[in-house]
């Protein structure tokens, strides 16, 4: 083996070391992959590479955590005051997820609802929607709500929409989350007065 060979081994070996120890937790040996004066630069850290370690180590003894949004939409078909209905909502979803035992899951999963609208299938159908009823949901979702509680099901009230302070409290518990600390209670999705 040349010399040039043997440099590119043991340049490819702390690079594999690097992400091995570090992904096992296997602190002592992470730490040898540096020199006493290293440096880690990152988009959520920058400093010497003995607090990178220790920020790493940090990290993994509270669980890896992430906030993942997804576009998503609800298409139902229901009887609403006797007339067969589409009803279509669309939004988000806002994960909390946390790596555990090396492996990610979600802890929380909160819709965002943005919009929504109700169609008769038949276009030539007439329907008069109870305003009172319609009116005591959210915009982004009370469509869907109205004909939920047709169908009898007790429907949440303080959903987060598209602005507003419900989708405010749940971004800054997004935020603690991330900061390693606790997502809440889930029920509760109004902030405290």
């Amino acid at each position: 083996m040349t010399e040039a060979e043997g440099d590119e081994l043991e340049i490819r070996r702390v690079v594999q070391r690097w992400v091995l120890w570090r992904d096992a937790g296997d602190w002592q040996r992470f730490a040898t992959v540096w020199h006493d004066d290293g440096f880690m630069m990152a988009t959520w850290f920058q400093g010497p590479a003995s607090d990178f370690v220790r920020v790493s180590r940090e990290g993994f003894e509270r669980g890896d955590r992430a906030i993942a949004q997804t576009k998503m939409k609800i298409s139902q078909r229901a009887t609403v005051d006797d007339v067969l209905c589409d009803i279509v909502c669309t939004g988000r979803f806002y994960d909390f997820f946390e790596r555990r035992a090396r492996r990610w899951a979600i802890v929380l999963r909160q819709p965002i609802y943005e919009k929504d609208r109700l169609d008769p299938v038949d276009p030539d159908a007439s329907l008069a929607l109870d305003p009172e009823l319609l009116g005591r949901f959210p915009e982004g979702y009370r469509h869907l709500a109205y004909a939920q509680t047709q169908i009898g099901y007790n429907v949440k009230r303080d959903m987060p929409g598209l602005t507003g302070p419900e989708v405010s409290f749940l971004y800054e518990r997004g935020a603690r989350w991330l900061a390693g600390g606790d997502h809440g209670d889930p029920l509760v999705t109004t902030p405290p007065r």
